[in-house]
């Protein structure tokens, strides 16, 4: 069994609504193997690795019922067994995923294997060590027969315990998964900024950011005091609040004469450290002190140390969110109760038996340790870890209560003294926290400090939430909804709205034509395309951007509040999308494209790619009613409105949507011309003549005519008056300068010429039935290729489009040749051009593009008709508009600095990339992101 491919979808994709990481796996002869089969000593071997499988439901939806599966008939395939260790192997490392699904691909032994993952690398991670257990529990037999590489090392338990940790450095910790919880169940976005706590609450404007449980409203300054624990003493002692004696000393003599002064017991601790670490309480002699002072300054980054009285009483952390008390913990250190027969070392081994223990942050509490400080605690007492202790009698562990360390936490929130909540609300506001957490020690918290005494011993920025959100005992608090609350106050935005664009052509341009409109109405509009990212208007970053990376980037811009999302194939195929839903999405339409490629063999499977968009729109679906395979999409949405474009006024089920209050914009004709006309609930609204939109030359460019009715109807679905929509239309025209590569005309030489990114037969289509429409004085010249990647029956069916509409064709290839021959996709259009009935002399086949395009522009004379479908669209442009320019005129542009400071960011595509494995599982190549359309 091997790993072929591997795909990690990042957003809502054609397998889920969530993220999921597809692995295609060949089972080899394993095929012939299902799981009975294998063995029942195989299974029982499974499931003593990883029990938790006797609670996977499967299809049968109880617990057992995956069990059942493996062990009744002939079993269950690997395929399917390998999806259920994945998402068990996260379960134990703690992270709660259950969505799997393992289907064939059609080839005999290969299947799809999807299952949910949280984080990218755990959830890889994952994958690969169910399948290395597989392996490794096949019997003797089997794995002779097999060529999978064996590890004779390979030792479970320790695999396990190491992917656990791995897992935790990875994973959120409980503090920030608790509010990313909390942002989701108040269906707030987030985004993950780096592979630590730093996380954006929000898109664009709206953002908020936390790291950990410090926020982006935290003040530094506050941090800063709370971090000296010094500064904090001082400032809480002159404002009468309960804090015990304490120096600040350099060398262990000095700790020794501060305790002294101050009077035994003391605790010592590092002046900057946190958790616990390098704080030893209840010291009692100089000797004691000396020690504590050296353990202290191993965790101290400055030389500074804090000797203090030792206040008696239990440890209380109490939790200030937004001025006001939230939660209140008790915290006991990591002990052992003795019963008078085991040893220390088995009473810990019957404590960490508890499910709720695991290593780290796994569970709600950790595991408990005998480690340095535990030995030095027994060494202390008298004790080592054969000790057996008497009925009843405690031992702590540990001499600090952290919850990381393996203390308890018992919830005491509701029987607070209002004389102590007090207190801590008005520390956190003396240093100026937002969310900030006080160490209180007293005997009773129910009782008064002012009656029985109790000290602060420490004011925390980012306070650890795992001992509110999830105590040993009692009532769990929702401390993270408190937080996120006071970041995003009841009825505070946090979303800003999204468009998303999808189709076969036309996408963007009509991403454009909607930016602009939105860019006239006063939105700051950030924008994704195959040209780059666009923030206000102004190109950002270069390059084929329609993927889920360049969404992620446009929704993490401050600027932004209004985001056009054009979302291509390749991205969706690739990694899904990169948000969880749009407001309105648009599919333009669904034609042969990339056929062949990434699974996708019909159009029909490239509907169902493309619906992905529609689906995950909450507001409105705009679904172009010409074209079938949109009009279907109209069944798989949730959307609280259909918004249908027709350029048929008589379209049937668009005229009896519009009876029942529907939503469209028709194409409808007149005297004047064709207008576009929007219906609303009952409403006839004209909106613009056609041959006034600067895009679709005088009406003649129908596929723009349609793209601008797309652009209209998205417009109003976002509530943008009629006069902003025409006047948005009427001011977007196709210049190199508003829609590079998108239909630029140039009439600046005696000859029209016409560029244009048309790269399948429909684009194709389009741009010859403009040709046809306008009026020609001279000859028709195409200068046409096909990208090297398409199916044989696509180049063809190109060439037969253009054949006859044209009086003279120049074949040429594109820069990248795809697997093609030099000129091998030339020399195709070039004979199916012949068997059309073109004559050859009216053929040039050239398959360079630069040579082919100066090769047309040559030929071209007054009052002819250029028509260059270019791949390099910046290039070709540039060919046509210094086509005769004197040298001069060319290097003096040449030497002015471009206006628009773009960078290069490939690197970005990475997450959009499908990994390619050889047989071993080594990654080899990343499709280009150049087939993203």
């Amino acid at each position: 069994m091997k790993i072929i491919s591997t795909n990690v979808f990042v957003g809502p994709n054609v397998w889920a609504s969530f993220p999921v990481i597809r692995h295609v796996i060949d089972l080899g002869f394993l095929e012939n193997w299902p799981s009975a089969k294998i063995g029942t000593d195989y299974i029982d071997a499974l499931v003593d690795a990883l029990p938790g499988l006797e609670e996977h439901g499967c299809s049968y939806r109880e617990p057992g019922g995956f069990i059942r599966r493996l062990r009744e008939d002939e079993g269950t395939w690997l395929g399917h067994v390998l999806e259920h260790c994945a998402l068990e192997i996260q379960g134990v490392a703690g992270t709660d995923v259950t969505f799997g699904r393992t289907r064939s691909t059609g080839e005999p032994g290969q299947y799809n294997m999807v299952y949910q993952y949280r984080q990218r690398d755990v959830g890889l991670a994952a994958g690969e060590l169910a399948l290395r257990l597989l392996m490794h529990l096949l019997p003797q037999s089997l794995k002779d027969q097999s060529d999978y590489e064996f590890d004779p090392d390979f030792d479970w338990e320790d695999e396990m315990r190491a992917f656990v940790l791995r897992a935790q450095r990875k994973e959120f910790g409980p503090s920030t998964g608790s509010l990313v919880k909390a942002a989701e169940e108040r269906d707030i976005p987030w985004i993950r900024l780096n592979q630590h706590s730093l996380v954006q609450f929000g898109h664009g404007k709206y953002q908020k950011r936390i790291q950990a449980t410090i926020t982006s409203e935290t003040k530094h300054i506050a941090v800063e005091i709370s971090c000296d624990k010094e500064d904090t003493h001082n400032l809480l002692n002159d404002l009468g609040l309960p804090v015990p004696q304490q120096h600040m000393v350099y060398s262990s003599r000095e700790a020794a004469r501060a305790a002294r002064r101050i009077g035994y017991p003391v605790v010592v601790k590092p002046l900057d450290a946190n958790h616990g670490r390098g704080v030893s309480i209840n010291l009692n002699t100089d000797e004691e002190v000396e020690a504590g002072f050296d353990e202290a300054k191993q965790h101290s980054k400055s030389r500074a140390i804090l000797v203090e009285s030792f206040v008696t009483g239990f440890d209380h952390r109490m939790l200030v969110v937004n001025n006001k008390l939230e939660a209140v913990a008790k915290r006991v250190p990591g002990h052992v109760v003795g019963d008078g027969e085991h040893t220390i070392a088995q009473l810990i081994e019957i404590v960490n038996q508890d499910p709720r223990r695991g290593i780290g942050h796994e569970k709600v509490l950790t595991m408990l340790e005998l480690d340095s400080q535990a030995n030095r605690l027994l060494a202390e007492a008298g004790h080592d870890s054969e000790t057996v202790l008497p009925k009843g009698e405690v031992f702590y562990l540990r001499s600090t209560a952290n919850l990381s360390t393996g203390g308890t936490a018992i919830d005491m929130t509701d029987i607070v003294h209002p004389d102590n909540r007090d207190m801590a609300e008005r520390a956190i506001m003396a240093v100026g926290l937002d969310v900030g957490g006080v160490d209180f020690l007293i005997d009773d918290i129910t009782k008064s400090y002012k009656e029985i005494g109790g000290a602060i011993v420490e004011v925390n920025a980012a306070p650890g939430f795992r001992m509110h959100v999830a105590p040993s005992e009692g009532q769990p608090r929702d401390v993270s909804g408190k937080v996120i609350d006071m970041l995003f106050p009841a009825g505070e935005e946090a979303r800003i709205p999204i468009a998303a664009i999808t189709g076969t052509n036309g996408k963007t341009t009509t991403s454009r034509m909607l930016g602009h409109i939105m860019k006239g109405s006063g939105r700051t509009v950030g924008m994704t395309s195959t040209d780059g990212v666009y923030v206000d208007g102004k190109l950002s970053v270069k390059g084929d951007m329609t993927g889920p990376k360049s969404a992620q980037i446009v929704l993490r811009d401050p600027k932004v509040d209004f985001a056009v999302m054009e979302t291509a194939r390749g991205g969706l195929v690739r990694s899904g999308l990169g948000y969880q839903r749009s407001n309105v999405a648009a599919c333009l339409n669904v034609s042969a494209d990339h056929l062949g490629l990434g699974g996708i063999n019909t159009v029909e499977e490239l509907a169902v790619v493309k619906r992905v968009v529609v689906e995950s729109a909450t507001d409105t679906a705009v679904l172009n009613a010409d074209d079938i395979n949109c009009l279907k999409m109209a069944d798989y949405t949730d959307v609280d409105t259909i918004f249908y474009v027709t350029t048929n006024p008589g379209h049937p089920l668009v005229k009896e949507h519009i009876k029942s209050g529907g939503k469209a914009i028709v194409l409808e004709s007149g005297m004047n011309g064709d207008m576009l006309t929007i219906y609303d609930n009952g409403l006839h609204m004209p909106v613009l003549w056609s041959h006034l939109i600067p895009a679709s030359l005088e009406g003649k460019a129908i596929f723009n005519v349609q793209n601008a009715m797309f652009a209209a109807a998205m417009a109003y679905s976002f509530g943008v008056d009629l006069d902003n929509i025409r006047h948005g239309l009427r001011t977007f025209d196709t210049s190199y300068f508003q829609a590079p590569g998108r239909m630029n005309v140039y009439d600046e030489l005696p000859f029209k010429v016409i560029l244009d990114y048309a790269h399948n037969p429909a684009a194709i289509g389009a741009m010859t039935g403009l040709s046809d429409r306008l009026d020609v004085k001279g000859r028709r010249i195409v200068v046409t290729a096909m990208p090297g990647d398409r199916r044989d029956e696509d180049i063809l069916e190109s060439a037969r489009i253009i054949a006859g509409h044209f009086d003279h064709y120049i074949c040429k290839a594109d820069d990248r040749r795809r697997g093609r021959g030099q000129d091998e996709v030339p020399q195709m259009i070039k004979a199916e051009l012949i068997r059309q009935g073109v004559e050859e002399k009216a053929i040039t086949v050239i398959p360079d593009e630069v040579e082919a395009v100066n090769a047309g522009l040559e030929m071209a004379e007054a009052g002819d008709l250029l028509v260059i479908l270019g791949d390099d669209s910046a290039r070709c442009w540039k060919q046509i508009i210094y086509f005769n320019a004197s040298e001069e005129e060319t290097q003096a542009e040449a030497a002015t600095p471009n206006p628009t400071q773009t960078v290069e960011f490939e690197e970005m595509l990475d997450a959009d990339q499908t990994l390619i494995r050889d047989e071993r599982g080594v990654r080899l190549a990343r499709e280009s992101s150049e087939d993203a359309d």
